[in-house]
């Protein structure tokens, strides 16, 4: 194995700037993780200036989605393969530049361009970015690293929709797309200051598997519109189930790809460890947690309770803080408690607080509950960041980071399909009764995922 550290590093290795390097890098996570909800506020507005469909409307959405889930892998393993500084500063120009073509849209076609052109930096940067943060850091102050990177993933959804408000209802829908412009450019210049060079961890020759890529990139992407589909259709229809189907497919076909490849994306026993599984199995119970809670309750506030957008995105501003709280604590508390208790725990502090709007339909208890139970879904992040990275080399931070993302995508698309199929009618305006019945399930599924979660995260600490 080729040695990692950069000239620049100190002789117990670790980076002087590491933590500058991380503030930058968790900006621009949080810009990527901020860009799904900022702009799903913006979506009236953006549908009346262009003469948007409702179609449409959903692929403004499902375009970052889908092409930021189907490539991460990609992004992950050529982050392995070519250095990661080089694909996080490509991923950061090319995220960039979508943001700019969608603001600047006139139409659909070019809307719809600049949301896959952003999808595709998202893929680059986020797991290259992700696997930085695991090679500067290491021990305690790993997983403290990894609680502030969680801290700004998962407050971003939140934090989005109070922006969104806030620039919907001020210079209007374009600026969610042109504030991403000099902001990055802030974050490239000072990344190009202080981030190391970080050489590729794998041999020289060892190729990148392109038709891998492909397979998973369709097989992702397809499983990403199933669920997105099931949402919005029903998980009963053909539109749901043939996406779903061929996805499978092309996941055996990737399985097999991966067996027989010289030089694979990803070496598939990753998946067989239990540290691996069980961060996977984690963050994809916390993003759909999260996102039912930025769903539901977006809308109940909006279509119930009568609030504006700006109203809803202040509302969600005391959710957003709860989740930064939770990362931050979780990250100082993995290494004493353990990721199972830790992990065990967060999931019943979510399930109680999503019970709360079940009970009392109110928008003082909606507020209250979602942002307890965010307060624990905060603390899952770090524990599954920290549990599934937390043992992985410097050869496979690219991949395992990718595979927690790709997870954080599914979970994402999982929580809308199915909070939103169970709370069709008070979505379609009859009443109350489906939002507490999704926020049930939602706190029932965190009680069985608390039951999983001290089975599957192995009883030894994160930190060593």
């Amino acid at each position: 194995m080729s040695d990692t550290r950069a000239p620049a590093h100190t002789d117990a290795g670790l980076h002087p700037k590491r933590w500058v390097a991380l503030a930058l890098l968790g900006t621009a996570q949080f810009m990527l993780i901020l860009d799904v909800t900022v702009v799903a506020i913006a979506l009236p507005q953006m549908g009346a200036d262009l003469g948007l469909s409702r179609d449409v409307l959903t692929w403004v959405v499902a375009a970052y989605t889908v092409t930021f889930g189907s490539l991460m892998l990609l992004g992950g393993r050529s982050a392995d393969l070519f250095g990661a500084r080089p694909i996080v500063y490509g991923g950061l120009v090319t995220f960039v530049l979508g943001s700019l073509v969608a603001g600047l849209a006139q139409s659909a076609p070019m809307l719809l361009t600049g949301r896959v052109g952003q999808g595709l930096g998202a893929a680059m940067l986020s797991p290259a970015a992700l696997s930085v943060v695991v090679r500067l850091f290491s021990g305690a102050e790993r997983n403290r690293a990894l609680g502030i990177w969680s801290a700004l993933g998962g407050g971003g959804a939140a934090v989005g929709v109070l922006l969104g408000g806030l620039i919907t209802a001020g210079p209007g829908w374009p600026w969610v797309f042109f504030i991403n412009v000099p902001v990055g450019a802030v974050v490239l210049v000072g990344l190009v200051r202080v981030l190391p060079p970080l050489r590729p961890v794998e041999p020289a020759g060892a190729g990148l598997d392109v038709p891998g890529a492909l397979l998973v990139a369709g097989a992702t992407g397809l499983a990403i519109y199933s669920l997105t589909a099931a949402g919005e259709l029903g998980w009963a229809t053909a539109q749901t189930i043939v996406p779903a189907a061929a996805a499978a497919g092309l996941y055996v076909l990737f399985g097999w790809r991966q067996r027989t490849a010289a030089s694979p994306l990803m070496d598939l026993e990753l998946l067989g460890r239990r540290p691996v599984t069980a961060g996977v199995f984690v963050i994809l119970i916390a993003t759909a947690l999260m996102v039912a809670v930025f769903f539901l309750g977006t809308f109940y506030f909006q279509q119930s309770a009568g609030h504006g957008p700006l109203a809803t995105g202040l509302l969600f501003l005391p959710v957003a803080l709860a989740t930064m709280a939770g990362a931050n604590l979780g990250g100082r508390l993995i290494a004493r408690v353990g990721a199972r208790r830790l992990g065990a725990g967060g999931m019943l502090i979510a399930a109680g607080g999503l019970l709360v709007p079940a009970l009392w339909t109110t928008t003082a208890a909606t507020t209250i509950g979602v942002t307890f139970g965010a307060f624990g879904i905060g603390a899952l992040f770090v524990v599954a960041s920290a549990t599934a990275l937390g043992q992985v080399g410097p050869q496979e931070a690219g991949v395992a980071s990718a595979l927690l993302s790709t997870f954080h995508e599914f979970g994402a698309s999982l929580g809308v399909a199915t909070v939103s199929s169970i709370a069709a009618l008070s979505l379609a305006g009859g009443g109350d009764a489906g939002f507490r019945q999704a926020f049930i399930a939602a706190a029932i599924a965190a009680v069985v995922a608390a039951v999983v979660s001290a089975v599957v995260i192995p009883a030894r600490r994160a930190a060593r």
